[in-house]
């Protein structure tokens, strides 16, 4: 655990300083663009911050290799070459990024680097070889080489661009990201206990290096930011992501005794610790094409513009997503740790509609502020003609 801990505060200190030259080494190139009609931020705002975070992933990865538990599970081969596979697909997934933020990229082009990004993981051994499905399904089923690769790049496709979607407000994109890398890293130290494999250890090494790539670029970026992650580092924190995804959902065979939804979990969790970026991601998809544009035409239609139109303050918006990651991540992991009995899914349920009932109160409170305001004013304009009627003789 304190390695896990000491990578996270290596990754985390690097970045953060790492952040003030690469926003004046942005402002020299001209990376802060013109504010788009979409843009939340009122002035234009350096990006690239994606370059701090590579500088404090490979210091974390360095130092993941010099520390004797987690450095024997990286070299053990059960996920390949990890160091090497991060730097070079992360590498590219940054080119890509830099390239973007600073001159612009068709999205087909970024659609190839971020194919290319996870054929790279594929290249080195970071795969999906098995799925674990519930005996009633088969059982865990083994993956050739072609299916492994296909599956694998589609998940590091739609992270990269479910994060990359997300990223529309100071301090969103890293925070959910963060919340996510958390929750995979608290299930992956649980399963670590009762596994001997290095997979599992694998995963805790990339989450920790994740929250620390969060952790220090958040003071920056939370509102009002700095500077901005772009591209750059909303498709590297995706790639990351997608890694520790990867790895953990066939990490161990699924074990009775773990938690009382053993079959199901190495699969939900994917999908509880995404759950908002994911529902971003298909809302705006099939907003987008029912309208006959592309996917990846940019809109105004996100949540997080959602929930700014319902009259919430950038930072509210912010902290409402941050619990809504938090809430649906941490009731997964928690089944896991704790067995809790299945009852928690309704009652989670019920607070997620609680938490939208909250969502709307501004709105509610504008409108009714808006009924008193006209009639306060109907009232003063009324009350001079009641004083004429009793002054005025008829």
């Amino acid at each position: 655990m304190k390695e896990y801990l000491l990578l996270a505060l290596v990754t985390a200190a690097v970045t953060y300083l790492l952040v003030p030259p690469v926003r004046a080494f942005a402002l020299r190139i001209g990376a802060a663009p013109e504010v788009r009609e979409r843009d939340v931020h009122k002035v234009p705002t350096p990006r690239l911050g994606g370059l701090a975070m590579f500088g404090g992933m490979a210091a974390g990865l360095f130092m993941a290799t010099q520390l004797p538990h987690v450095g024997g599970a990286i070299s053990s081969g059960q996920t390949g070459n990890t160091v090497i596979a991060l730097l070079a697909a992360g590498g590219l997934i940054v080119l890509t990024g830099f390239l973007d933020d600073w001159l612009g990229m068709d999205a087909l082009v970024k659609f190839g680097g971020q194919v290319a990004s996870g054929g790279i993981l594929v290249y080195f051994g970071m795969n999906l070889p098995f799925l674990p499905l519930p005996q009633s399904w088969g059982g865990s089923t083994g993956l050739d080489g072609n299916l492994r690769t296909v599956l694998t790049i589609l998940i590091v496709v739609v992270v990269i661009n479910a994060v990359n979607f997300v990223d529309g407000l100071d301090g969103l994109a890293a925070g959910i990201v963060g919340i996510a890398a958390l929750a995979t890293f608290a299930y992956s130290i649980v399963l670590s206990q009762t596994s001997s494999g290095s997979r599992i250890n694998v995963t805790a090494a990339v989450t920790a290096i994740l929250i620390g790539m969060c952790l220090g670029f958040l003071p920056h970026n939370f509102n009002p930011a700095k500077i901005f992650m772009g591209d750059t580092g909303a498709m590297l924190l995706g790639l990351l992501l997608a890694t520790s995804l990867v790895t953990v959902t066939s990490s161990v065979e699924p074990v009775a005794g773990i938690n009382k939804f053993p079959v199901i979990l190495p699969l939900v969790l994917p999908i509880a610790v995404m759950v908002l970026p994911l529902a971003d991601l298909i809302m705006a998809v099939v907003r987008r094409t029912s309208a006959g544009l592309s996917p990846f035409h940019p809109d105004r239609g996100h949540l997080h513009h959602r929930l700014l139109d319902l009259g919430h303050s950038q930072r509210r918006s912010v902290l409402i997503m941050y619990a809504w990651t938090f809430l649906f991540a941490f009731t997964i992991v928690g089944l896991s740790i704790g067995g809790v009995p299945l009852i928690l899914f309704p009652l989670t349920i019920l607070l997620a509609v609680a938490v939208l009932v909250l969502m709307a109160l501004p709105k509610l409170r504008s409108r009714q502020d808006a009924m008193r305001y006209h009639r306060s004013v109907g009232a003063h304009a009324a009350s001079p003609a009641r004083q004429r009627d009793v002054t005025t003789p008829r």
